[in-house]
């Protein structure tokens, strides 16, 4: 088993910057809100312009995949995210909204770049023995990017008083990044060139995804389980702090939601050695709807800490509804995960509904929303687990 170490551990920090970006989402919706005297309508307008570019960009980028490889598409896509963290100078210095979703949506699109290119670069950087350990070693690189984001993002944001300065994170990551596209260029990055599949449409490959039942299902399953995680994240800061905590104490327990996600990344990685994965991930939707109950209904002392509680349950989700769904596709394979990929702009579709029902009522209610999410992950996982008992 060997590796190209040196590519390898810079695609690992890169991944780390692409977990800061990802959770920086859930830090700048309850401070627009308040920064430019938003509606929490208004405000899941972050959520739309990242998850949007799901539905926009997947087709292009597989195209410029193939026709210039991996390396060059990872070094652009950095180049785009430098672009949208610089977006923020202007949305600070003019007060203005717009830069900060046009700067979400650039930031957004260069990751989706990452996305479709990184990993099976990841699986090609050493002998093919190594790809899962190397898949696995990036991947975890992200979480760290999770995990540290809420404490230290804030910290910079309030560093000079309540005013925050909502540029100062994404300079520092536009310089973070900028120091591995420059290593990338010094340590010359191997390049590798995907085959070039069949020509197919959108609406053909939707099509063909009904001969298999567990995609054809796994789709829409997709669409609600990403719905579910942003909005969970996405007011997880705003609902704390309307239960009378500091922002600093709702951004301590987003911190530990992410720490255990991680932690539960890897717990969910061994019992998938002794439980079927259909099972796994209807009892996580079991675990997860009684949590959205006791954050609805329960007692509000208890509300952050179940709220943290999620974390674990979430990060079982995606990669387990992901390999259920495309399971057994064969030569369809690559069509099946681009497919997924578009499910994911469900994080711009629930948002917005749950912000109707904060602006309309309460935070505490809005919570409906991705618990009626979580429902359709729960019955795919068992609707999947009974076929299962069924060929047994």
């Amino acid at each position: 088993m060997k590796h190209d170490r040196i590519p390898v551990m810079l695609l690992a920090i890169m991944f780390l910057t692409i977990g800061v970006m990802f959770c920086m989402n859930d830090i700048l919706l309850p401070i627009v809100k308040d920064l430019f005297q938003l509606s929490y309508l208004q405000a899941t307008f972050i959520q739309i312009s990242f998850y949007i570019v799901y539905i926009i960009w997947p087709v292009p980028i597989m195209a410029s995949v193939e026709k210039y490889g991996y390396r060059k598409n990872i070094i652009a896509a950095m180049f785009i995210c430098i672009a949208g963290c610089l977006f923020f100078i202007p949305s600070y210095l003019f007060q203005s909204y717009a830069f900060v979703l046009l700067g979400v949506f650039t930031i957004s699109t260069g990751v989706t770049v990452v996305n479709v290119a990184a990993n099976p670069y990841a699986a090609l950087l050493g002998t093919v023995d190594g790809a899962h350990v190397r898949l696995n070693f990036v991947q975890a690189f992200s979480r760290i990017g999770y995990a540290a984001t809420p404490l230290v993002a804030s910290h910079l944001i309030f560093a000079h008083g309540n005013s925050p300065m909502i540029h100062t994170p994404f300079l520092v990551l536009a310089i973070m990044i900028t120091v591995v596209v420059v290593l990338m260029f010094v340590f010359k990055m191997p390049d590798h060139t995907p085959a070039v599949s069949e020509k197919i449409s959108v609406m053909k490959m939707f099509s063909k995804s009904r001969s298999y039942r567990n995609l054809f299902l796994g789709i829409p399953t997709m669409f609600f389980y990403v719905g579910a995680e942003a909005c969970t994240a996405g007011f997880f800061i705003s609902y704390i702090t309307e239960l009378g905590h500091t922002t600093q104490t709702a951004t301590t327990f987003l911190t530990f939601y992410y720490i255990l996600a991680a932690l539960f990344a890897l717990v969910g990685t061994l019992l998938l050695r002794i439980v079927k994965a259909g099972t796994l991930l209807g009892f996580a939707g079991t675990g997860m709807s009684l949590c959205y109950i006791l954050v609805i209904w329960g007692p509000p002392s208890v509300a952050p800490y179940v709220l943290m509680a999620m974390g674990g349950f979430l990060s079982i989700m995606f990669p387990t509804v992901f390999g259920l769904a495309i399971e057994g596709l064969k030569e369809f394979t690559a069509k099946g995960s681009a497919l997924l990929n578009f499910a994911i702009v469900g994080g711009a579709v629930f948002s917005p509904l749950q912000g109707l029902i904060a602006d309309a009522a309460n935070i505490r209610l809005s919570y409906l929303i991705p618990g009626i999410c979580v429902l359709v992950v729960t019955a795919y996982g068992f609707s999947i687990r009974r076929v299962d008992l069924i060929k047994s």
